[in-house]
């Protein structure tokens, strides 16, 4: 069993409230979670208007499928991304 975990910092500039800031995220959150069947969770930052962390989780047999799968989440955040930058991106084997 391998576990990939991706950490994943945005920036949401124009987030003048934290209501701003769950929608952005929000939004962000169940299209990863529709589209590649992943845990998804804010994990940082709960209390900054303009910041954010990401949690991604997925869990297979093989270590390749967790790679693409993490790639792939990894490259789907940094094409949407309208209302935020990414900062960081962090992935990880366990």
């Amino acid at each position: 069993m391998v576990i990939g975990l991706l950490t994943v910092e945005l920036q949401i500039p124009a987030s003048q409230s934290l209501k701003n800031k769950r929608q952005v995220t929000r939004s962000l959150i169940s299209r990863l979670r529709q589209e590649f069947n992943i845990s998804v969770a804010e994990v940082d930052h709960q209390d900054s208007w303009q910041l954010c962390t990401l949690g991604i989780a997925c869990v297979s047999g093989e270590t390749s499928q967790v790679q693409q799968l993490m790639r792939r989440v990894a490259t789907c955040i940094e094409e949407h991304a309208v209302d935020y930058y990414v900062l960081e991106v962090q992935s990880e084997l366990l």
